[in-house]
């Protein structure tokens, strides 16, 4: 029987909210943490968050939500960074690379280039494949769980999107915990919009 509308969302939900539950947590997601604090808020570094396709957009959000919550990020497309956005990265940065196949040809691509501009360069890695090419170029890796994916022909990155930006998520608060992240320091990079109006309206 086919089901409707309503059912189809329901298992659709279900299904992504049971794949950010499986996370594994036995993970390093403290290690991410103390590199981005050490590299970015001890040396004045930056976060370089990049990734193709959908994960590159997970990637761009990852890097405007550490950098409106005190942890300076951008987002380096792969493809334009060999047309002289490489430049972007300087010593001290952390590249944060996001691929659920774990060997994207155009992100491997990056992580070489970027490691001759500065070979120490730490890469930290959000992947579905713990066996993948990238594993062995990273520092850390965060393992995804491979959640199967919503999209009916099990091809479109839908579950394993809603998974990476879960991770990053966790990863944003840990830090803003480190840092001691307020109210006040939140109003300063607020100025517009419906949060900078809120919070000027909470007496800060």
């Amino acid at each position: 029987m086919r089901q409707s509308a309503r059912e189809t969302v329901r298992n659709i939900f279900q299904s992504e909210a049971s794949a950010i539950n499986s996370i594994p947590l036995d993970q390093d997601f403290q290690g991410v943490v103390n590199l981005l604090y050490e590299q970015i808020h001890e040396k004045g570094g930056k976060g370089i968050v990049s990734g193709m396709g959908k994960a590159g957009q997970v990637a761009n959000n990852i890097a405007t939500t550490l950098s409106s919550t005190g942890t300076p990020a951008v987002f380096l497309h792969p493809s334009e960074a060999q047309h002289g956005d490489l430049g972007i990265i300087r010593k001290n940065d952390v590249l944060i690379v996001l691929s659920n196949s774990g060997k994207t040809r155009e992100i491997l691509e990056l992580v070489n280039l970027a490691r001759q501009l500065h070979e120490e360069l730490p890469v930290v890695l959000i992947t579905g494949n713990k066996e993948g090419d990238l594993v062995q170029r990273s520092r850390i890796t965060l393992f995804t769980g491979k959640p199967a994916e919503v999209c009916p022909l099990g091809l479109t990155p839908t579950t394993s999107t809603t998974v990476m930006m879960a991770m990053g998520d966790a990863i944003t608060v840990l830090l803003m915990n480190k840092i001691g992240f307020n109210r006040e320091d939140y109003a300063k990079r607020h100025h517009g919009g419906y949060l900078g109006e809120k919070i000027r309206n909470s007496g800060i």
